[in-house]
């Protein structure tokens, strides 16, 4: 395991629209570039349980989204998920790179999707894989929790939220033989800024309001595009799984039975077979 200290030690600062963003690297700068974008409420340290393998096929690049985990936090920011694209795309030309691939994970799948309905000459999005995520509005069952965060209450409830009940929470999207482990409670609750969390859910509303755009980017996708789903996450589960193949063309869907919302968390073996299988049949 890669220690929430250790990722820290291995990343890098860069300051982006007037923001501090943490970033990491990794792999050998001539192989194909790998983007992966974290989920709420989480960080970029998401990834440790798969970051040494996919660094021996990929250059993997990550951050922490504004808002999350060692990058800054401001209550003046807005959140809307196309900043938090514009952000991802001037890192990537901050690299110089020309074409990347994408592997993004619950908030990070809406990030994904706002880049995937863009046509940006550079840098190119070549390949997509969403982990568990509300990629349809329709089929997001928000938590109780988060639904108090996005209410009129959304501060107060900020305020009351503390360690016991973070646990509870993130404990309750996990699979049932595969909870977190304390050490991955303690430190995303270390990172957590409780003062901007009602504003980090505005992402859900989004969803729908941006719905046709960001499920049309889906359906009208001309690049590879993969589902890796923990069946049995209670917010985007098998059920979320059932829709994409739905509304997707050709849906190209790996469920992992039993597995909760985090995937890479608990099942990382699964996922990187799963993915590198991906990439070998769309190379």
């Amino acid at each position: 395991m890669i220690s929430l200290s250790e990722w820290e030690r291995g990343g890098t600062f860069t300051t982006l629209h007037g923001h501090r963003l943490f970033c990491r690297e990794g792999g050998a700068p001539t192989q194909p570039a790998l983007v992966l974008l974290h989920g709420f409420p989480t960080s970029s340290w998401d990834f440790e349980a798969i970051w040494e393998e996919l660094t021996s096929h990929y250059r993997v690049i990550t951050l922490d989204l504004v808002g999350y985990g060692f990058s800054d936090k401001p209550t003046t920011f807005s959140y809307a998920i196309h900043a938090q694209a514009d952000l991802v795309e001037q890192r990537l030309r901050e690299l110089g790179l020309t074409e990347y691939h994408l592997l993004a994970h619950d908030y990070g799948d809406t990030v994904a999707q706002e880049l995937l309905a863009r046509d940006t000459p550079t840098p190119k999005l070549r390949s997509v894989c969403f982990l568990n995520g509300g990629l349809f509005p329709e089929t997001h069952r928000a938590l109780t929790v988060q639904k108090l965060l996005l209410s009129p209450l959304g501060p107060f409830i900020a305020r009351l939220t503390n360690r016991a009940r973070f646990d509870q929470s993130l404990r309750s999207v996990f699979g049932p033989r595969t909870p977190p482990s304390p050490e991955f409670l303690e430190g995303h609750w270390s990172l957590l800024e409780r003062s901007v969390m009602p504003q980090l859910l505005s992402y859900i509303p989004q969803r729908v309001t941006h719905r046709e755009r960001w499920v049309g980017a889906l359906q009208h996708a001309r690049i590879p595009l993969k589902l890796i789903d923990g069946a049995a996450d209670r917010v985007s589960g098998s059920h979320m799984a059932a829709r994409y193949r739905e509304v997707v063309p050709a849906a190209d869907v790996t469920l992992l039975e039993g597995i909760g919302h985090y995937p890479q968390v608990e099942a990382p073996r699964a996922v990187l077979e799963a993915y590198l299988q991906f990439r070998r049949a769309t190379t």
